[in-house]
């Protein structure tokens, strides 16, 4: 049977804390946009060098720390690197000010408006505290520093990249992530823990023409938005009361003047969805609908791209009832929260379904009673978007090295 009380080398110290505080202040000052954190990947296989992990990187700007310690089970820990496109305006000290330029040559202000930062940080920590305390535990750890999650491509990049042909395979794979949520607190959940996520672009094709003569127009506008309300019928009258889906039409664009009817219109879908059948169906339906409707208007077939694809997060019951254990042991029961499944989507499941291993997948709060208790906090992907400093990093560390703990305490 393997320990299961933590020794005093695994927990940090009031030097280590403040190191900590001041890897994540970097961290947030310097975000990168997905597939381009250069500059962050350098820093974090530094760090990870300098504790004597084997460092190589993977799936472009992606870093894995490999830190053997004899015999034992190999366990993997992930955290994503990368940050949005976002102002930010939280008036922090240690606010970013940096800029990026999205694929199109668009120049961006950045933010890690996420929580990347937050997850890096945790992990760096969580690394030095096994690299310097190889007496009490035994095994291999696999840090994953992945880039390109918010695009959902970043651990697909990595798998076919040979990741697994690089480094040990995991016998399970954890990952966590801050939420604006009680700090202190952490929450997990077995079965789906996130959402399938698919998106798209729709491009209309219409006929133009001047806006006082109608007749001689196939107008994409008013196509286009009948589309719209047509697909918002899908979930309310075809998916069950007992299932759960979203469709959202987050963008629409068409002309560049009031009197002039476009040639086509844009606009984009994404798809929120946790069962299989569900999904395939709405996907199915939405095709329909903008064939049908544009068939209707004697338009020309509209053209559907993808745009991302997020892969289901499915928590493995076994591993996560034993991590539940894990976690009420070392923070109390009061501070272990059953989770619901999130709507929200994540790209870390792929890591884990490509070797056929368990993973998962919890969550940890950023925010003080203070803020919780005066309404709704700014959550991830808010420009406001600010994780009080402690006990959210703390509580990081902490549920990563237990989790770690939990397979690698030596027997």
């Amino acid at each position: 049977m393997r320990s299961t009380s933590i020794p005093q080398s695994l927990r940090m110290n009031p030097d280590s804390t403040a190191d900590l505080h001041e890897t994540y202040k970097y961290l947030h000052a310097n975000p990168e946009l997905s597939m381009q954190e250069h500059r962050t990947a350098d820093y974090l296989a530094k760090r990870l060098e300098d504790l004597g992990l084997e460092v190589f990187r993977c799936g472009g700007t992606g870093v894995v720390g490999v830190l053997r310690n004899g015999e034992g089970p190999v366990i993997g820990l992930r955290a994503d690197t990368d940050g949005l496109p976002v102002l930010e305006d939280t008036g922090l000290d240690y606010a970013s000010t940096a800029t990026g330029k999205l694929p199109d040559g668009t120049t961006v202000p950045l933010m890690h408006a996420c929580g990347h930062d937050t997850h890096m940080a945790t992990a760096l920590k969580t690394a030095e505290l096994y690299a310097g305390a190889r007496n009490a535990w035994s095994g291999t750890v696999v840090f994953i520093l992945q880039p390109g999650e918010e695009t959902g491509v970043g651990a697909r990049a990595m798998v076919q990249d040979g990741l697994w042909d690089k480094a040990p395979k995991p016998e399970v794979i954890f990952g966590q992530h801050v939420m604006a949520s009680l700090a202190g607190t952490v929450s997990l959940m077995p079965g789906a823990a996130m959402a399938t996520a698919d998106s798209f672009k729709v491009t209309v094709y219409g006929q133009g023409s001047h806006g006082s003569m109608p007749e001689n127009s196939v107008d994409p506008i008013v196509l286009g938005a009948s589309m719209v309300l047509h697909l918002q019928r899908i979930v309310s009258r075809q998916v069950a009361p007992q299932s759960s889906a979203v469709v959202t039409v987050g963008s629409f664009h068409a002309g560049l003047k009031e009197n002039i009817i476009p040639d086509r219109a844009v606009f984009t879908i994404n798809v929120r969805t946790f069962e299989a059948e569900v999904r395939d169906m709405v996907l199915s339906s939405i095709r329909r609908i903008i064939a049908a409707e544009a068939q209707a208007s004697g338009a020309m077939e509209p053209l559907i791209e993808d745009i991302s694809a997020f892969p289901p997060l499915h928590n493995d019951p076994t591993e996560t009832a034993k991590l539940a254990e894990a976690f009420r042991a070392e923070f109390g029961k009061e501070h272990v929260v059953d989770g619901e499944p999130v709507m929200g989507s994540e790209d870390f499941g792929a890591l884990a379904a490509a070797i056929g291993v368990p993973s998962v997948f919890w969550f940890f709060g950023g925010n003080d009673a203070a803020a919780l208790a005066a309404g709704t906090p700014p959550a991830n992907h808010s420009p406001f978007f600010a994780p009080v400093i402690e006990p959210t990093l703390s509580t990081g560390v902490q549920a990563a090295v237990r989790a770690l703990f939990s397979k690698l305490g030596k027997v």
